[in-house]
């Protein structure tokens, strides 16, 4: 499991964990049914305190993005997201809009900002298009 953490960005290490795994997910580097590390060799992976990959799992199972079975494991969870896609399409603009609204206080302009979004998107390494609900 490909995860990277930046601890200069100012985004906390778990959500950072969070994030990465939802693209894994959506990106399917990660499939429905794959085992993912245990809290302390992902912990141990990362160079980070156990608590804090225990955190970023619990946030995943509460969004279904994961299913722990005790005595097994922690696994990709089945059943997907439970959210609608228009659900899905809404909270997604929420965050759309929220960067536009930063890029415009901070005066990046529109083809700069496309820039960033495409250089983000290769360094996570996501195709984003190919997922349908």
């Amino acid at each position: 499991m490909d995860i990277r953490i930046n601890t200069k960005d100012g985004i906390p290490i778990y959500s950072q964990i969070v994030s990465q795994v939802k693209y894994l997910v959506a990106s399917g580097r990660l499939s429905a049914g794959e085992q993912l590390p245990p809290v302390r060799k992902l912990a141990e992976l990362l160079t980070v305190n156990p608590n804090t990959v225990a955190r970023a799992y619990r946030e995943l199972e509460l969004e279904k993005i994961i299913l722990t079975k005790r005595g097994s494991g922690v696994f990709v969870d089945g059943g997907g997201s439970p959210l609608a896609r228009k659900e899905k399409i809404r909270l997604l603009n929420e965050k759309i809009d929220l960067l536009l609204a930063e890029a415009n206080m901070l005066q990046i302009d529109e083809s700069t900002l496309d820039q960033l979004i495409e250089k983000r998107k290769q360094e996570l390494r996501v195709d984003i298009g190919g997922k349908n609900d």
